[in-house]
């Protein structure tokens, strides 16, 4: 089993900034690609920004060049640094791990951003 704890979450205003951590721990050693999705209220989960074991990443069009995802091996934690915060990031965004057979989720940290 893999566990993922989330931290970093918060209130912003727009403009703002936040970074979030995931530190991942349990079965790591088959973790491919870990990720953040994010799931705002009344609308579907959605992919955020991933990075690969190798360090290949992929974003959200709508996140391009305002948020990086970057991973921290030695501490087995994945970080999403969030710039120019906008309202419409205001989500709960959740951790996720990749293994070959299975998908492991966070519980989840709420970014809220708002004047």
């Amino acid at each position: 089993q893999v566990q993922l704890v989330e931290s970093g979450g918060g209130l912003v205003q727009p403009g703002g900034s936040l970074r979030l951590s995931c530190a991942a721990s349990g079965s790591i050693f088959n973790i491919y690609n870990m990720g953040w999705y994010r799931q705002a209220p009344g609308k579907q989960r959605e992919l955020v920004a991933t990075i690969t074991s190798g360090g290949s990443t992929n974003y959200l069009d709508s996140v391009k060049d305002r948020f990086t995802i970057s991973a921290d091996n030695p501490k087995n934690t994945v970080y999403l640094q969030m710039n120019s915060l906008k309202p419409e990031d205001t989500a709960v965004y959740y951790c996720n791990a990749r293994t070959p057979i299975e998908t492991h989720w966070g519980q989840g940290t709420q970014v809220t951003v708002s004047s």
